[in-house]
């Protein structure tokens, strides 16, 4: 299945609190849940003002099907072509 990386622009997104941060992840899951495992969220990194989150779908619209029920904004959806770490200079 491919892997798309989300862009969300949220101003103050560092700022938010545990009991935020809980909160959006349930609505999220929530929302994953109502439509299935074709769509998974792997994981999220929040910074000062966006939050880069992994997902695996079977496309872009799937992804942002999800952003529009729970009311998250996708400002860029790129889809991972490939993956690279250290190992891969070996």
């Amino acid at each position: 299945m491919p892997k798309f990386v989300i862009e969300r622009d949220i101003p103050e997104a560092g700022s938010l609190s545990p009991g935020q941060l809980h909160a959006i992840s349930q609505k999220s899951r929530g929302i994953l849940r109502e439509m299935g495992p074709e769509i998974q969220w792997v994981e999220s990194f929040v910074t000062d003002n966006r939050v880069y989150c992994v997902y695996m779908a079977p496309d872009e619209e799937a992804v942002r099907k999800h952003a529009q029920q729970a009311g998250f904004p996708a400002n860029r959806i790129s889809q991972v072509r490939s993956v690279i770490d250290p190992t891969t200079a070996d």
